[in-house]
């Protein structure tokens, strides 16, 4: 994963991202559709099924992995998408948000990793690991001229938990659209699920490449 991490802002809501996954990912599916076009113009073939069977699969593996991942702060916690599972942290939940190899959310329960916000220097990911062990002291809150990418997300969630401590939103939370299906009926504990989503973009492919196989 590429370095670059952008944060888009929207409806009380910011997403952060890496911009050279979904960069990658958006170039293999122009290439996989360009592919299947070619395959329908003049593949006829069971080998010309199958191909096309394994592009579709590609382009939901590539959607869920390098262009549905992000992290997003709302004003009622983090929504953490991974490729396979979706994380919703209650403000009230954090305890911390640091980088080591990734983004992490520290809660009193566990800590909850970021798949989309890496630290990709593996340098700067040995010394984040040995301040995370306590042999170097913490400057998370640094110039921010001079840290990284992934860091400048960590503190920025900081400080929205911050912000957000101070006048929490109370009740069960009902409308999803910006908090993400785990969200729902959450009060102060995170919630983890595998949304419909995932299960329908990954199971449908995969249904096609079984059909060709038995029919074509």
């Amino acid at each position: 994963m590429g370095d670059a991490l952008m944060a888009g802002s929207g409806g009380g809501s910011t997403t952060h991202y890496s911009t050279s996954s979904r960069v990658m990912a958006a170039v293999w599916v122009v290439i996989a559709v360009l592919l299947l076009l070619d395959l329908v113009l003049r593949g006829q073939d069971r080998l010309a099924w199958i191909a096309g069977a394994v592009l579709v699969m590609s382009i939901a593996v590539v959607y869920v992995a390098w262009l549905r991942p992000r992290v997003v702060s709302t004003e009622r916690g983090i929504r953490m998408v991974n490729p396979l599972r979706e994380t919703f942290v209650p403000w009230a939940a954090v305890r911390w948000v640091d980088v080591v190899d990734v983004l992490r959310v520290h809660t009193a329960e566990r800590v909850y990793r970021s798949w989309p916000l890496r630290e990709t220097k593996r340098a700067r990911v040995r010394e984040n690991m040995r301040r995370d062990s306590g042999y170097l002291d913490s400057d998370d809150d640094g110039d921010p001229a001079r840290m990284r990418p992934v860091d400048l997300v960590a503190r920025d969630l900081r400080r929205d938990a911050e912000r957000y401590k101070t006048r929490p939103l109370s009740g069960p939370i009902k409308d999803v659209e910006e908090e993400g299906p785990a969200a729902l009926g959450a009060r102060d504990r995170p919630q983890t699920m595998v949304p419909v989503e995932v299960i329908v973009v990954l199971g449908v492919p995969v249904l096609l490449f079984v059909a060709v196989l038995l029919l074509a």
